[in-house]
């Protein structure tokens, strides 16, 4: 055992109160840590944030997700909005815009990079939806799709009117009831289509084509004039005559066809596309046929027109012979010539006259005929009946029949009530 001394006492003491080095350079962080580090953070700060700023450098590859940089003078922001969300716009992004962007910051570690992934965007001092209709307002009216010079007359009297517009909605109801009164009678043929929410859009379209394939399948009971359209609403509501696949189907249709879509304020591309724009769906039915009464005056009032210019032709005649005889009391050979004359032209004025009498006639019969022809109560003389709800819906399959239902037959001579017991 060795010799303690206060030396080596001292010395040990030394020894246990100093604490040992560490080497501080091993707790320094690596760039991924760091970057690790600081993504946390930044992501868990700014989960939910809205940014306004400047569109730059946009571009949008083949997988569908818009990238730009958002900026101000003084600051910009790399962003990216993802092809689900990019789906939901209206409106198209470009360069130069000023939008509001909703979404949340993110770090992309292999570059060290901060951006923000978007979910939300608004235009600056205008509304999406506004943005969205002049974008493509402009750029069919490019295309030509808004040509005067291409839109189709509509027929003056249309035999068959075809309606695309949702069946059970007021439009429909107001256009039939204005068919009626106006005249009556009038092969109507329905499309049926949702008019308003998401799949409003491609049923419209789809039913535009379909009357184009009615026209090729039924060519002795064509469509000769088309009404799309339905009744007021928010701008919301009336969007899907905004969309372009609804714009496209009424360009490329070979039917003549009236725009008919809200109220008289409510303005939308399909009403610049179409051939003729209707403010209302009632003014739409107005439109498309003359008031049957009024039609038939103007007949009458065209054949007594034609019967008094052929009686003033006919005095106008008479007159110029007496004044020829007049004249010529001696040379009778040339007044028996003129008497002659006349006599022949009398006769050829009444020929006229009675030709012209029977060709009017037979023209407002032949009317009346086609009239009756389509008259449901003709079919109905044959032994048919209708069949409706207490609606007044046509029942048109066994799948509309329930127990319980209470429907209503019309026949020729008129109409009972019965109920359905079992299917």
């Amino acid at each position: 055992m060795s010799e303690t001394t206060p030396e080596s006492i001292s010395q040990l003491s030394l020894q246990f109160d100093t604490p040992p080095q560490i080497d501080w350079r091993k707790t320094v962080p690596s760039v991924s840590e760091l970057t690790r580090r600081i993504r946390g953070h930044l992501e868990n700060t700014f989960g939910d944030v809205w940014v306004k700023g400047e569109i730059s450098n946009f571009r949008k590859p083949v997988s569908g997700h818009a990238y730009f940089v958002l900026k101000d003078a003084s600051a910009q922001i790399r962003s990216v909005v993802f092809k689900g969300s990019l789906s939901k716009l209206k409106f198209n992004l470009q360069d130069g815009m000023e939008i509001l962007l909703h979404g949340k910051v993110a770090v992309y570690e292999p570059r060290g990079e901060y951006q923000i992934i978007g979910d939300t965007l608004e235009p600056v001092g205008i509304g999406a939806l506004q943005l969205a209709f002049e974008q493509l307002k402009m750029k069919l009216a490019k295309e030509g799709l808004f040509d005067p010079k291409r839109k189709k007359p509509i027929p003056k009297l249309p035999k068959t009117i075809g309606i695309v517009t949702s069946p059970t909605g007021a439009a429909v109801k107001d256009i039939l009831k204005v068919l009626h009164r106006r005249f009556p009678n009038r092969r109507v043929l329905i499309f049926p289509a949702n008019v308003q929410g998401e799949k409003a859009a491609p049923e419209i379209s789809a039913a535009i084509q379909l009357s184009e394939r009615w026209n090729q399948l039924n060519p002795d009971k064509k469509i000769d004039v088309l009404i799309v359209g339905r009744g007021g609403g928010s701008i919301e509501d009336l969007w899907p005559f905004n969309e372009e696949i609804v714009a496209r189907a009424i360009y490329q249709c070979s039917i003549p066809i009236i725009s008919a879509v809200g109220h008289e304020i409510d303005v939308t591309i399909s009403d610049f596309v179409a051939d003729l724009r209707a403010p209302t769906p009632s003014v739409a039915a107005e439109l498309v046929v003359p008031i049957k009464e009024e039609l038939k005056s103007l007949v009458n009032s065209h054949t007594q027109r034609m019967l008094i210019n052929l009686k003033k032709s006919l005095e106008h005649t008479r007159l110029h012979l007496g004044h020829l005889t007049s004249r010529l009391v001696d040379p009778r050979e040339r007044i028996r010539l003129i008497k002659e004359r006349f006599s022949i032209a009398l006769e050829n004025l009444k020929k006229a006259m009675r030709m012209q009498l029977t060709l009017s006639r037979k023209s407002l019969e032949s009317r009346v005929q086609m009239l009756q022809t389509l008259s449901p109560l003709q079919v109905l003389a044959r032994g048919y009946s209708l069949t409706t709800n207490k609606s007044g819906s046509v029942l048109r399959s066994v799948s509309d029949i329930k127990p319980g239902l209470k429907v209503v037959t019309r026949l020729a001579d008129g109409e009972f009530t019965s109920e359905v017991i079992s299917e």
